[in-house]
């Protein structure tokens, strides 16, 4: 008998569904005030996940919600980091 394992599960910042880590993306501040796309979900840091979908990285950057979680303004090439992973 295989165990099973448990899926990490992890919240969108903008939707607010609990959803599989691995369908997340994690926006990452680390201690130097860095900004970056973690692909990973395993660099040092503060992080928040977000859905891989146009729409929900839309809705991120209208609401201002990632500048909320990480308490640092996020430049444009984050977005666009986003845009290209979708």
């Amino acid at each position: 008998m295989t165990k099973q394992r448990k899926v990490p599960m992890r919240k969108c910042v903008v939707t607010g569904e609990q959803l599989p880590k691995g369908e997340l993306v994690r926006v990452v501040k680390n201690k130097e005030g860095e900004l970056f796309v973690d692909s990973t979900g395993k660099k040092n840091g503060r992080g928040a996940y977000l859905q891989l979908k146009k729409e929900v990285i839309d809705r991120a950057k209208k609401t201002n919600v990632l500048r909320k979680h990480l308490q640092v303004d996020i430049p444009e090439e984050i977005y666009e980091s986003l845009y290209k992973l979708v």
